[in-house]
């Protein structure tokens, strides 16, 4: 289950791979996330020293849950809320510890590797001690906000120097808004700079609570045209076309950014429209231009999820120099990278 603020309430959630988009109408009260010791959230990353998720050195951390189901994406482990098991093949010599070892025998094999009953499965670890070659590990894992927090803290020192920050990411951090909440807080509490890497695709009840403690948004431009952007990524984009407008009239400071994936959001038509569309955002003047990344494929297998059914590859310099010249004809500062 997510929560989510509501007039200084919490809406229940159900987090659910095929419906995570739409939120119940459950609500109950709760104390203010900063001031919960043990408030707890799903992630499945902490990056230090990352560059290029916002301003300066920042730590960069990846909630788990996703709203959106894009072929392209780079952090498909971000998509489900709950922690999973990841296999790599290479690394497996097939000795059967994990299943040796797991207490609720939860774990079979089959053509060579192993196979988790979600049913039985309790994500104790007990596999992955096992290992002797760390072929398997479990991709998730529920941890407190003072124990991220204390992670975020280590390079004070570095976001001084730099101006930089902490960067919450995902998957989609909206879709834990209670355990942002509760970080976002004690990095404000900390006098450290906040970034919020989102989809936008959340009620406007669960991000305006958010909004005087996050200090920069970097937010994703995927298809301008709402039929489209629904055939890629599973949801419409009026959503985010409506929160984008609300959050720039309230002058939140913004970089868009957008993925450029070939065949499928590059073409000249949708890449004019954005700039148009990015240009007439009030105060947003720049945009980071994100070239498809081959590495979610990698990841899938490791995930024993299927492959997408395209064929994408990153776009070539020229492709992307011709597509920074149209967005920058817009009078925007055009940036390939973030």
């Amino acid at each position: 289950m997510v929560a989510a603020a509501l007039a200084g309430k919490w809406i229940i959630e159900r987090d659910d791979m095929a419906g995570a988009s739409k939120p119940s109408a459950e609500v109950v009260e709760s104390l203010p996330a900063e001031g919960r010791p043990g408030l707890t959230g799903v992630i499945f990353d902490i990056k230090r020293f990352a560059i290029h998720d916002g301003p300066g050195i920042r730590t960069t951390v990846f909630l788990k849950g996703c709203p959106l189901r894009c072929p392209w994406c780079h952090n498909p482990e971000g998509v489900p809320r709950s922690p999973e098991h990841s296999w790599r093949e290479g690394r497996c010599v097939a000795c059967g510890s994990c299943a040796q070892a797991c207490e609720r025998g939860a774990i079979t094999h089959s053509a060579g590797r192993p196979v988790v009953d979600q049913e039985k499965c309790v994500f104790c670890g007990q596999c992955v001690e096992a290992c002797p070659t760390g072929a398997l590990e479990i991709v998730g894992r529920t941890v407190t906000a003072d124990e991220v927090m204390g992670e975020i803290a280590k390079d004070v020192i570095f976001y001084d120097e730099s101006g930089g920050g902490a960067t919450f990411s995902g998957g989609e951090p909206l879709m834990q808004p209670e355990f942002l909440a509760g970080l976002l807080a004690r990095c404000k509490r900390h006098e450290i700079h906040t970034a919020l890497d989102t989809t936008c695709h959340a009620p406007w009840e669960v991000i305006e609570p958010l909004l005087p403690e996050i200090d920069l948004l970097l937010c994703d431009v995927k298809h301008v045209d709402a039929a489209a952007h629904e055939r890629l990524t599973g949801v419409g984009n009026e959503l985010i076309v409506e929160n984008l407008r609300k959050l720039t009239r309230l002058g939140k400071p913004v970089i868009m950014r957008m993925p450029i994936i070939p065949g499928m959001n590059d073409e000249d038509e949708n890449i004019m429209a954005t700039g148009e569309f990015v240009s007439s955002l009030d105060g947003v003047r720049r945009i980071d231009l994100l070239p498809y990344n081959e590495g979610g494929r990698s990841k899938l297998a490791r995930l024993a999820r299927p492959e997408p059914a395209h064929d994408v590859r990153a776009p070539d310099a020229r492709r992307l120099a011709e597509i920074a010249a149209k967005l920058a004809a817009f009078g925007l500062e055009v940036k390939t990278g973030g």
